[in-house]
């Protein structure tokens, strides 16, 4: 199991393990990418929802106002590891799920 490190951490990785499932860690990269931009869009959906809580009932704006707990809620979300950290833990460990699309042997590149 691949442990997860925190955002400041530089860790090196074996590619070898990268291209383990795969045989080609280009093709690993293009994964984990699509897996960390579903895990930020779920995240942000999340925070957005939370956040619509906090929204004012009226749009003067010069009744801004800071409030607490919104700016707590926005902190805990910057605290969260980084989407391409958590993809790169769940590759590791099994956890992702990938295919590949079938190649099309009927069509011709060159008509």
């Amino acid at each position: 199991m691949a442990k997860h490190y925190s955002n400041l951490e530089a860790v090196p990785y074996d590619l070898r393990l990268l291209e383990k499932d795969t045989e080609n860690v280009y093709k690993t990269i293009a994964i984990l990418a699509k897996r960390a931009n579903q895990i930020s869009q779920k995240q942000k959906e999340e925070l957005n929802a939370k956040l619509a809580d906090f929204a004012p009932v009226n749009d003067n704006l010069e009744e801004f106002y800071e409030n607490k707990e919104q700016i707590e809620l926005s902190v805990q979300y910057e605290k969260l590891p980084k989407p391409s950290s958590l993809a790169l833990t769940e590759f590791l460990n099994d956890e992702i799920y990938f295919k590949e699309p079938e190649l099309d042997t009927n069509t011709n590149s060159l008509d």
